[in-house]
Formats: structure tokens, C-alpha cells, sequence
């Protein structure tokens, strides 16, 4: 992680993650991000991304950072508000730190869903985020019952599903 980050992330409690990786935010996220945060009494880290995400204001409590290295920082925040990409999705789940899926395109409702069911997040309403649905899906996503099932998930998600699948084609093959 870049000297700013973890200068940020050492100056107070784990913020928020807020990222949409390289699809376009829905209007008004970024405003709807950094209220949801101040309302819940945290900092927030925005990935600028390709939707070019930024805070609202010069106030110390928003980062507003570049690419970043998920599996070093999902295991530093308290949880992480994104797009429902497998990748994001996967990195989140084994950091063990609880998610808020927002879903825009094809598999991301598929990854919302399950992060619904498997009790280690939420999964955003359909929709553009308001600060309101945002901060109640948070909220969701914080409370203490699934922060402890995001963390007991982590420990026994499976880290070598590339190898299983490549030596089961083997065999069958």
C-alpha cells in the first residue's frame, strides 16, 4: 500500500472501501459514499476507478486513491462498498470483511445474492444508491452477527480452486 494509505489507515478506526474497479458509477455516487460514511461516523477510501470517483470536499476523513492491492487493504477496513465483481467479491469474502454489493451488470446480482445469503454482507436494492439505502445497507453489512459470519467464512473459503479445476479437466481429459 502507498506511504498515503497507510498513513490514512493508521490515523483512526478501519474506514469504509468504496470502489466500482472499471465499470461507470451510477450519478451521484460519490456524494452518496462520503454522506453515508459521515453518517455512520467513518472515514471513507474511494477508488477513483474508471468512473473517476472522488470526495466531495478537502475534509481529512475521504482518501481518494488510485490501484490498489485488495487482499493488503480489504483486511484493513471495516467493510467494503463495491460493484459485486467476482474479483472484488472473492478479495472482500476471504479478507473476511463484511461487503455491501451494488449491483450494475450480468453476474454482479448473481454476487450480490450470494453475499446476501451467505450472511457476509448486503445486497444493495436495485437501483442508484441514495445516502439513505446506502447507509441502511451499511448498516446491514456492520452489524456484529455478520462481521463474525464474514470472518468464520474467510477461514474455510478454499485458495486453490484454479489448481482443482485445472487437474479435474486433467482427468478428464
Amino acid at each position: 500500500l502507498s506511504p498515503e494509505l497507510e498513513t490514512f489507515l493508521a490515523a483512526g478506526e478501519p474506514p469504509i472501501y468504496f470502489g466500482f474497479g472499471s465499470i461507470r458509477a451510477p450519478q451521484g455516487l460519490s456524494q452518496a459514499m462520503v454522506q453515508t460514511a459521515r453518517t455512520l461516523g467513518r472515514r471513507a477510501i474511494i477508488l477513483r476507478g474508471w468512473a473517476d470517483l472522488s470526495p466531495i470536499d478537502d475534509a481529512s476523513d475521504c482518501l481518494a486513491i488510485g490501484e490498489v492491492n485488495p487482499q493488503a487493504l480489504f483486511k484493513r477496513v471495516a467493510a467494503v462498498v463495491h460493484h459485486g465483481g467476482a474479483g472484488t467479491t472473492t478479495a472482500a469474502a476471504l479478507a473476511g470483511t463484511p461487503q455491501v454489493v451494488i449491483p450494475q451488470h450480468y453476474d454482479q446480482h448473481y454476487w450480490a445474492r450470494r453475499v446476501q445469503e451467505l450472511g457476509i454482507g448486503t445486497a444493495h436494492a436495485p437501483g442508484a444508491p441514495t445516502t439513505d439505502s446506502l447507509t441502511n445497507a451499511l448498516r446491514g453489512a456492520l452489524q456484529p452477527a455478520v462481521v463474525v459470519r464474514a470472518q468464520a467464512i474467510a477461514i474455510v473459503m478454499r485458495r486453490d480452486g484454479t489448481l482443482v479445476a485445472a487437474q479435474r479437466l486433467l482427468t478428464v481429459a
